[in-house]
């Protein structure tokens, strides 16, 4: 078979296979390199066209994935394929391409991590954190990425007034500019340069007169909109940095970002099918990376809302959703419904075996799926002691293996 019998199909099989595994692992799993010229555009979010062109041609019957020595990523061939498929190709500077291959969970953090940030003597200020967890709810929510300058002003002020516990005054200008100096925020629709973020008669000013429409910058919005990793690892950076000493809960709460949620990856059409078992073994390694921090941050500065902190057992849950492959994790299961929920996913309920308030741990070691009726059973049960005894030993030797194979 040659770049002519890809079809349509294959590459947006390619595009899922990149958006689970992410940019870098997928990379590595095919060999590529990041696109220096042309990249594929799907639903706003950009990809490596010759890198999805060579995976896709391995989702054809009977063939193997294509190496870069093959074929070439230009005009030519990539490029052609994927226009006359109806696909987007948008041409990109050397430059652009570096840094939309750094546009990752960890270069993320690092860059949330290095934020230049006024302080006070209690800490640093909070305009830009409120700003950025503002926009990662929306984007957990599915709304509109850029927003009119008037409506940004007008939530932004909301939240700094009812959370800006280190003296923040509601002006909305100052973190919106500085955050679109760091390359996290993208203004559009204006004439002539960004003023800096200093000034408020001179920033009042330009916002008046220019009315921007403003938002995330595509890549990060894109990144945290599609992945429940990303935006628990963004919120975690945030938290850790900036609210020391703060309760961070009640302005996550308003944002939309304390709850089990802010974990979940979205569900398409066609996620039901077989899973990668490459990449269920990666995801996992990922959430318990996470879960696993956030317990030893934990061990030394405790708070008793811990016990109920979306933030570590949205991890957790997902974690442990891979792991069981869709199937209830009791192995004295009688029976699982074959039923799903209105999003598709199978109907399994995530349960600690021992209770956090008798001690438990919020990790994938110490819990389980199990169906409805297992579920009831492990709770209500009179087998209910000898179930969880059981379990206990699922649970861990279940964490140890990982994912299991579909």
């Amino acid at each position: 078979m040659t770049l002519a019998d890809i079809g349509a199909a294959q590459v947006m099989r390619a595009v899922e296979e990149f958006d689970r595994l992410g940019r870098r692992a997928f990379l590595e799993r095919y060999g590529f390199g990041p696109s220096r010229t042309y990249r594929l555009v799907v639903d706003g979010r950009s990809y490596y066209s010759k890198a999805i062109v060579g995976a896709a041609h391995g989702h054809l019957p009977g063939q193997r994935p294509l190496k870069p020595s093959e074929f070439s990523g230009g005009l030519d061939h990539a490029v052609r394929l994927l226009t006359d498929l109806g696909f987007r190709v948008e041409r990109s500077s050397a430059v652009d391409a570096d840094a939309d291959a750094g546009v990752g969970v960890g270069r993320l953090v690092e860059r949330i991590a290095k934020l230049r940030v006024a302080s006070t003597a209690g800490g640093p200020r909070l305009y830009q954190p409120i700003t950025l967890l503002w926009a990662v709810g929306r984007a957990l929510r599915g709304e509109p990425r850029m927003l009119s300058w008037e409506e940004t002003a007008t939530a932004l002020r909301g939240l700094l007034g009812r959370h800006g516990l280190r003296g923040e005054r509601p002006r909305p200008d100052y973190p919106v500019l500085a955050l679109h100096r760091a390359g996290l925020w993208s203004l559009e629709g204006h004439t002539g340069e960004v003023p800096s973020a200093h000034g408020d008669a001179a920033l009042h000013q330009w916002f008046s007169e220019q009315r921007p429409e403003g938002g995330l910058a595509a890549p990060v919005h894109a990144l945290v909109a599609g992945s429940g990793q990303a935006r628990v690892a963004v919120v975690e950076a945030i938290v850790e940095r900036f609210f020391d000493g703060l309760d961070e809960v009640p302005l996550l709460e308003e944002v939309g970002l304390y709850e089990d949620s802010v974990a979940d990856d979205p569900v398409r059409d066609g996620d039901a099918g077989p899973v990668d078992p490459v990449a269920a073994a990666a995801q996992y390694e990922k959430w318990c990376a996470l879960v696993d921090r956030r317990e030893a941050r934990d061990g030394v500065r405790y708070r008793e809302r811990t016990v109920r902190d979306p933030l570590r057992s949205g991890p957790a849950r997902r974690a442990v959703l891979i792991r069981c492959g869709d199937r209830c994790e009791n192995p004295e299961c009688p029976g699982q419904p074959d039923d799903r929920t209105d999003r598709g996913l199978p109907l399994l309920e995530v349960d600690h075996v021992v209770e956090l308030a008798a001690g438990g741990r919020d990790h994938p070691s110490q819990m389980v799926a199990l169906c409805p009726n297992c579920h009831a059973v492990k709770t209500r049960g009179r087998s209910r002691e000898r179930l969880r005894e059981i379990l206990l030993e699922v649970a861990l030797e279940r964490h140890r293996r990982g994912p299991l194979p579909s």
